[in-house]
This record gives structure tokens, C-alpha cells and sequence, in this order.
């Protein structure tokens, strides 16, 4: 009997919960940090095995289907191509990290680490679920834990915050509930398979596709967050612990980019094809905004937040761009901003627990107190800004690329948010770390060994795909190449060259 491999991947955070909630002592700090860590360090293992086991071809690999509610079409099936793989993938590296990162957590260590698991086990459903009521469920459930990290262990407004996170994505959620619904009523539904419902909603008229696109898309769109649907955000990362905004900016944000590519452009290519102008201003516009709002931040890690939304814009081009060298360079860039932008919130998070301050203006040679944490930082900078030679570059740059072989404007246009992120990014590392030591920058320690281990894997990536990311393209483009394709024929536009990383 083969071993159900995706199952067990959403299994092991799941119970890990479970014992850390009903077996061990909230007293017994020791034991709870231990175990979350076994228990990530577990699925991070079983994710490596599943990496190993992928072939570099189109289509879902390792199938798990199983009868769950035949009377009204729902079962249980899961599957990973290549788009979902890596975004698992991160998933499981970035919890480890953030276990780890939070090791000295004091307040309800418990529930913390709960809540992080059940994070895990639902973020990793969501990626892998092909019934569409059993990926409305993972998507609805990661809400509770992320709400607990915010609302609990958050800051000051962190009730304003966690509430705002909540009714976004509850309400997207909801839309997109309505449009599954309706496919499901359709003649030839009566299931909530991926591939059947797929069928389904291809075969509606134009109309249909259209309206049902947007039940999707407002799902999508607050989940990347696209501008202008972004606002709960920076309110949200502001306010989150470290580990939220980590797992937040790494790993959530992705759900919005996944689920156009798994869900909008195959479902609905004819009402992609047409709305495709309008999204692509929109994720013009949420690069641009995003940079020249991030540039005007006095808190480091509201920049950071302001970041994601001109980073994400890049995302949206690539997938709405409708080219494969667009969109696989829209899947490796979600996972090139995961290892990025989480390493720059565990970063500030760092500095937070030995100052417990945010505000750029009270930092003044950072470099010169702590070297070790002002290095690791201007790499982790480097690749933001998509340095050649780093993981950013990798993904913008075939965003751009194929971006520019079907909407040069929108090309064009995203290319000064790359100039821009360099101002942002540059100009606040110039005024924390650059200059007499000053401020809250006196007396400050090093990272310790435990901080320079979290960093260490991160950096690695940031490396190890900038100078190789043939591996990661190799297993991207086959299924991203059918997809686009798909799109593109469905919506009977002309067929284009092959994806990146040829």
C-alpha cells in the first residue's frame, strides 16, 4: 500500500495541534516549543520526500481521492502539480523557521504554537485540495488561527486589525462560495471536482464566465492583497507577531496568486482574456502605489508591509499577462517573496525584541552595533530589490520579459516599481544602518546562534536560486505552459512561445 503522502503532509501539523492543545501543560514551555518544532521539522522532511518524488511534468501528480459525501458530490481529493508543489514546499520550510524565531514566546505559549499548526495544516490543504468544498474549507479555516495570532498575541490595535483580516477574507470567501455553488448546479456539475467543474464553468456563455470570475477574483484579489483591495494589510502585518507576519507575508499572500492560476485563468478563460486590461492596471497600479507608499513609511515594518503590495503586483502581471515566461515567473517570484520578505520580518522582528521600536528615525548605525544582523539584512535587501544574482531577479525578470511580449505598457510601467523598491528598501537601510551609532542602536548584541540559524537556511535560497533556478522552472513551466495555453485557446487568442528557464 502506498503511503498517502499529501495526507500525511496536512496530518502531521494537524495532530501535532491536537497533542499540544489536549496533552501537554501550558506550564510545560519546554515541551510545547519542542514538540511545534518536531512537529514542522516532521512536515518540512516529508515535503523534502515529496519535492524528490515530483516529475518535471504537466499534470497532478500522487492523487488521493476518497468518498466523503456522495449524496451531495463532495469527496475527498487531493493532488500536487507545478504550481502547488513549491508553494508547499515553502510552507513547510517557513514554519520550522518561525517556530524557532519564536522560541522564547512567554505569553500563552499553548495556543501560540497551536495556532501555528493548524495554520500549517490548513495553508498546506489549501495548495493540494482538488474538490473545491474541501479547498473552501482549508481557505476558510486558516482564518481562526491567523485571526488568533493578530488578535491575541498582536500589538496595541491588534482587535481593529485582526477584525479587518477577518471580514476581507470572510467576505471574499463568501463570493467565491456563491460562484461554486452555481457550477455546481450547472448541467454536467453535481460534484465539486476540480476537473469537472472546470468543464462546466469552460462551457458557460460569456456572461456567466464573467460574473462568476469576479466571485473568484474577489477572493483572490483581497488574498494577494491587489490594489485597491489591499488596505487590511499593513494594518494586519503592523499589528501581528512576528511569526503572523512572517507566515502572513510568506506564505497566505500566495493563496491569491495560486488561486489565479488554479481557479480564474482555467475556469474562465474567456472572462480573462477580457478583463485581463483591467487587472493588469490594477497590478501596475499596486506596484507603483505600493513603492511610492512604502518609500513614506517611519515604520520599518509598515514598509516592509507596503512592500508585498508593490511585490504581488508583479505577480498579477505575470499571471494575467497570459504569456508562460510571465507566469512562471509569477510562481517562482511567490516563492522568491516568501523567502524575502519573511526574512525581512524576522529581521525587524530581531531588532523589536531589543528595542521594541519600529520607527526608522531612532536607528543610527546598526551595521557598526550589530554587523552579523546589518549583513544578513542588506542581503535579504539585495534580493528584494531584485539584485542579478539573487532570487529576486529569477522571478521579475521573466514577469517582465513576458509581460513585455503581450502588454509592453504594463511591462514598461512595473519596471520603475524596481527602481522604486531600490529607493525604499536602499534609503531606509542608509538611514538604520549607516552613521555614528546612535539612538536604540547603542549597547545593542548581535544575533545570537539561534537568530543567525533561522537566517541561515533563508539566505541559502536567496543564493542557491539566484545563481541556479533551472530546478525550480524545470517543474514549473510544463504545468504553467498547459495552463496558459489552455487560456489562451479558450479564450481563442493566438498561441506563444514556451515559458522561462529554457
Amino acid at each position: 500500500m502506498n503511503l498517502p503522502v499529501l495526507t500525511v503532509l496536512i496530518a502531521i501539523p494537524a495532530v501535532t495541534a491536537v497533542v499540544i492543545t489536549l496533552f501537554i501543560p501550558a506550564g510545560n514551555r519546554t515541551a510545547l516549543r519542542s514538540t511545534a518544532l518536531f512537529g514542522t521539522a516532521l512536515t518540512l522532511a516529508a515535503t523534502v520526500g515529496l519535492v524528490l518524488r515530483f516529475e518535471p511534468i504537466a499534470g497532478f501528480q500522487l492523487r488521493e481521492t476518497a468518498t466523503w459525501i456522495p449524496q451531495w458530490g463532495v469527496s475527498y481529493r487531493l493532488g500536487v502539480d507545478g504550481v502547488s508543489l513549491f508553494l508547499v514546499a515553502l510552507t513547510a520550510l517557513v514554519m520550522p523557521l518561525v517556530i524557532a524565531a519564536s522560541w522564547e514566546q512567554a505569553v500563552r505559549v499553548k495556543g501560540f504554537f497551536a495556532s501555528l499548526l493548524a495554520l500549517e495544516a490548513s495553508l498546506i490543504g489549501v495548495f493540494l485540495a482538488l474538490d473545491l468544498v474541501l479547498f473552501y474549507l482549508f481557505f476558510e479555516i486558516m482564518l481562526v488561527p491567523m485571526y488568533a495570532l493578530i488578535g491575541i498575541w498582536g500589538g496595541a490595535n491588534r482587535r481593529y486589525a485582526a477584525l479587518k483580516f477577518f471580514l476581507y477574507t470572510l467576505v471574499g470567501g463568501f463570493l467565491m462560495l456563491i460562484s461554486i455553488l452555481y457550477l455546481y448546479f450547472q448541467p454536467g456539475g453535481g460534484t465539486f471536482s476540480y476537473e469537472t467543474l472546470t468543464d462546466v464553468a469552460r462551457g458557460l456563455d460569456s456572461t456567466q464566465q464573467a460574473l462568476l470570475f469576479t466571485g473568484f477574483f474577489a477572493a483572490f484579489a483581497i488574498k494577494v492583497p491587489l490594489f485597491p483591495f489591499h488596505t487590511w494589510l499593513p494594518d494586519a502585518h503592523t499589528e501581528a507577531p512576528t511569526a503572523g507576519s512572517v507566515v502572513l507575508a510568506a506564505v497566505m499572500l500566495k493563496i491569491g496568486g495560486y488561486g489565479f492560476l488554479r481557479y480564474s485563468l482555467p475556469m474562465f478563460p474567456d472572462a480573462t482574456s477580457r478583463l485581463a486590461p483591467i487587472i493588469l492596471t490594477l497590478g501596475v497600479i499596486g506596484v507603483l502605489y505600493g513603492a511610492l507608499v512604502a518609500m513614506v513609511q517611519r515604520d520599518i515594518k509598515k514598509l516592509v508591509a507596503y512592500s508585498s503590495v508593490a511585490h504581488l503586483g508583479f505577480v498579477v502581471i505575470g499571471v494575467f499577462a497570459l504569456h508562460p515566461t510571465g507566469a512562471s515567473g509569477a510562481v517562482v517570484q511567490m516563492v522568491n517573496h516568501g523567502i524575502s520578505t519573511g526574512a525581512l520580518f524576522l529581521l525587524v522582528g530581531f531588532l523589536y525584541d531589543r528595542t521594541h521600536s519600529r520607527q526608522i528615525a531612532e536607528y543610527s548605525g546598526l551595521l557598526k552595533a550589530m554587523p552579523v544582523f546589518g549583513g544578513l539584512f542588506l542581503v535579504t535587501v539585495m534580493s528584494s530589490v531584485a539584485l542579478p544574482g539573487l532570487n529576486g531577479f529569477v522571478g521579475e525578470f521573466p514577469i517582465l520579459l513576458g509581460a513585455y511580449q503581450t502588454v509592453p505598457w504594463a511591462a514598461v510601467l512595473a519596471a520603475f516599481g524596481v527602481i522604486l523598491a531600490a529607493l525604499y528598501l536602499l534609503w531606509a537601510y542608509q538611514r538604520m544602518f549607516h552613521g555614528p551609532v546612535e539612538g536604540r542602536a547603542v549597547g545593542l548584541l548581535d544575533l545570537n546562534a539561534r537568530e543567525i540559524t533561522v537566517m541561515v537556511p533563508l539566505v541559502a535560497l536567496m543564493l542557491g536560486i539566484g545563481l541556479y533556478p533551472q530546478p525550480i522552472y524545470d517543474r514549473v513551466n510544463p504545468t504553467v505552459e498547459r495552463i496558459v495555453s489552455e487560456a489562451r485557446a479558450g479564450a481563442d487568442l493566438p498561441a506563444v512561445a514556451q515559458g522561462a528557464g529554457r
